[in-house]
Formats: structure tokens, C-alpha cells, sequence
């Protein structure tokens, strides 16, 4: 949790990609005396360094950064920097995202179309509490952690993130680590940390497995069957 001292402001580092974003919010809290910017990343890579070196209270992070999305960060930071808070700050608000960042290690989650003075609301409320999440997020995440639960208690089910679905699907394909680094937009250390989640998730040990068990649970469609000779779709 934040340290509230009486006259010690909260610090704050900001990572977003957007430059106009950042420096909206940079200039928002540049008015309220109780927040202070001490640092902006524009890629998940630049956001784990700045929160490593400038010790923030806050880091409002962004769910889709460059070379590191935010996700990633989040764990790199929640390892690094046990104290500092995560607030997800972010335009998407379905189950998938939400309950990912949470795993993550994510202390809060928020909407980018909050108003100006919504956002310093929450952030001092976070800063003083060390969770903020709205009400229909919550309900968001308490659904998809009961269908995680219950996915668990069924050995047929499993409960993989978006990401990993897209690397069961990519896996299919025959693609390489680096060829699904580069279509997912992310590191090769990312796309093994997928695999490795995926596998453990999975209950398997290699691709192979992954891609059959992928179609045993229906998040895979099994290859088309081959035409026998002699037939006109053969020709």
C-alpha cells in the first residue's frame, strides 16, 4: 500500500503508449496536490526499468503497451516492486482482460473513458485503501473466477487466457516461438511463459499434446480430413 504520510504526496508513474493519453493524464494530476508524477513509459520494457529505479507508490498501466504488454508488466512489477500499486488503466472491460490483469497481480482496474475528476478521485482512494475496482468490474471478475473454479473441478476443461488461446492457436498452425512473438506483438520470453502457463493448464509436456488436447476441448477445430485418390476433390 502507499505510504500517506500527512505532506507527502503519492508518486506516480504513468505507462501508456499514447502520447496524448499520457500527457492528458500527466497534466490532470499535475493540478491536485496530493499526486505526483515521477516518471511516463511508453512500452512495458520502459515501465518495469522506471518502476524499478524510481520506486513509485502508483504505476497506472496501460493493458496494451509495446514490446511488453501490460499484463506481462504487471508481474514483472508486482516481482520487482512488491509495494507499489497497479492500476490497470484501460478501454477494455470484458472478462478476459479483466480477470487476466487481475491475476496478474493488477491492484486495481479502470476504465480510460473515466472523467478527469473521477480518475483523481480514484487514485487517492486507491492510494489510502490499496484496491480500487468499480462495482460492475467486480462483478466481472467474481464470474470469471467462479467459472475458473469450476473449470478446475472438471479435468476436461481448462481455463486459458486469451493469449494463450491465441498461442494453442498459433502452435496449430506450426508457427515458431518467433513467428508468434512477432504476430502477437510481444517477446519470445512472453510467447515461452504462454506455453509453459498453457502446458502446466493443459496437463500436457509438449506442442503436440497441446494441439490434441486443444481439440479435445473444443478450442480447436481438428484438421480437415484428406480426400482419397481418385475422387474429384483430389484432382
Amino acid at each position: 500500500m502507499a505510504d500517506n504520510q500527512v505532506g507527502k504526496r503519492v508518486r506516480v508513474l504513468i505507462a501508456d503508449d499514447q502520447t496524448l493519453f499520457r500527457e492528458g493524464i500527466e497534466d490532470v494530476l499535475a493540478n491536485d496536490k496530493t499526486l505526483q508524477v515521477v516518471g511516463t513509459a511508453s512500452d512495458g520494457h520502459e515501465a518495469v526499468r522506471l518502476a524499478k529505479k524510481l520506486n513509485p507508490d502508483i504505476i497506472l498501466m496501460d493493458i496494451k503497451l509495446p514490446l511488453l504488454d501490460g499484463i506481462a508488466a504487471t508481474r514483472e512489477v508486482r516481482k520487482a516492486c512488491p509495494q507499489a500499486l497497479v492500476m490497470m488503466l484501460s478501454s477494455y472491460e470484458d472478462q478476459e482482460h479483466v480477470l487476466e490483469a487481475v491475476q496478474a497481480g493488477a491492484n486495481g482496474y479502470l476504465s480510460k473513458m473515466l472523467p478527469a475528476s473521477e480518475l483523481l478521485s480514484a487514485l487517492r482512494n486507491f492510494s489510502k485503501d490499496g484496491v480500487f475496482i468499480p462495482a460492475p468490474i467486480v462483478k466481472i471478475v467474481l464470474q470469471g473466477l467462479r467459472q475458473l473454479s469450476e473449470g478446475l473441478k472438471r479435468p476436461s476443461s481448462a481455463a486459458l487466457t486469451q493469449s494463450e488461446i491465441k498461442a494453442l492457436l498459433y502452435l496449430s498452425q506450426g508457427l515458431s516461438n518467433k513467428e508468434m512473438a512477432a504476430n502477437m506483438g510481444c517477446a519470445v520470453k512472453t510467447i515461452k511463459n504462454h506455453l509453459n502457463n498453457m502446458f502446466q493448464k493443459l496437463r500436457v509436456t509438449n506442442r503436440t499434446e497441446a494441439v490434441v488436447k486443444g481439440i479435445e476441448l473444443g478450442l480447436l477445430a481438428p484438421a480437415p480430413a484428406q480426400a482419397p485418390p481418385n475422387t474429384p476433390a483430389s484432382r
